[in-house]
């Protein structure tokens, strides 16, 4: 798939060395094709480390994509540089006129804290609730789809006993839903969370559906009656080495990590971990993009001339 991103985005040429087709503005206004539009909340602290993994995962339909980052303004990031954040990312106050065909909402390092006293959860309520009616569908993340289920739901986070920590095998529990379409009876995909959303919590509420759990890892993938609001609890974006990174982070810090279940040969950290979940990785992003947000979204409600205006 042709994403459209900035010409000068660093994750331009990792994606290009990849064999990813990326094209930039001027190439995009070229292709008389419908693209689709995509908004991607970026609340993870290193911001190009998530942009490379979820473009990557954006890359496996025919589908263009128009991506536009997002950060909050009330919050202030110290991990990406600010002449980063001020070249490729919009606040939410200078797109909130706008509509989109799709939207992300990525995790956040916040998980143990209540969402009441993370500082831009204002915002972020602001946010969910634009996006019931700015945009066709909306993906959350880890935290993203934690935060998510309270606000529309009032469904509470469970702290764990200890972290969810490596890759797990979940099952497919209805595949007669688009979102898991071609999906194998038992798939993986990594999860890295202190907290979980539990299966009875979800079942309280009629018009929310599991499509996919795991025995150690609990509830992976949840989906709206409507298909407007998606929830993923794990990170199948996540490349070969992001539980790697995340493990020799806490381990150096001195902080009570375990290794990452199910992911290293022989549980041997100094083996290269196995890549298991790639495959239904992309394809979830590819259910998502193709029967929730292309085959969804007007065309109309995409090619409107306020729209382009608001983009110049």
């Amino acid at each position: 798939m042709p994403i459209k991103i900035q010409s000068d985005l660093p994750a331009k040429e990792i994606l290009e060395q990849e064999n990813i087709f990326v094209m930039d503005e001027n190439r995009a206004m070229h292709q008389d094709i419908r693209p689709i539009s995509i908004a991607i909340l970026n609340l993870m602290p290193l911001k190009e480390e998530t942009e490379l993994q979820i473009l990557r995962s954006l890359s496996n339909t025919p589908i263009q994509v128009d991506v536009t980052f997002l950060m909050v303004s009330s919050h202030e990031s110290t991990h990406t540089s600010m002449s980063h954040l001020n070249k490729f990312y919009q606040t939410f106050g200078e797109v909130k006129n706008q509509n989109f065909d799709g939207f992300i909402i990525t995790g956040a390092p916040v998980e143990q804290m209540p969402f009441e006293e993370v500082d831009y959860w204002e915002e972020l309520c602001e946010i969910m609730e634009w996006s019931k009616s700015h945009v066709t569908s909306t993906l959350h993340l880890c935290w993203g789809a934690q935060a998510a289920l309270y606000y529309h739901y009032g469904i509470e986070k469970r702290p764990l006993d200890h972290k969810m920590f490596g890759v797990f095998a979940h099952k497919v529990m209805n595949r007669r839903v688009p979102l898991v379409r071609g999906f194998d009876d038992i798939f993986y995909a990594p999860h890295s969370r202190h907290t979980e959303i539990r299966r009875e919590d979800i079942e309280a509420h009629s018009d929310l559906k599991i499509l996919a759990e795991s025995e150690a890892a609990g509830v992976f993938l949840v989906i709206s009656d409507d298909g407007k609001q998606i929830y993923v609890m794990g990170h199948p974006e996540y490349d070969r080495f992001t539980l790697d990174k995340e493990y020799r982070r806490d381990k150096d810090k001195g902080l009570p990590i375990e290794l990452p279940v199910n992911y290293y040969p022989n549980d041997n950290d100094e083996e290269k971990p196995l890549l298991q979940w790639r495959s239904h990785g992309n394809l979830m992003y590819y259910n998502y993009l193709n029967y929730y947000v292309y085959q969804t979204t007007p065309y109309d409600f995409i090619h409107t001339e306020q729209i382009y205006k608001d983009r110049k």
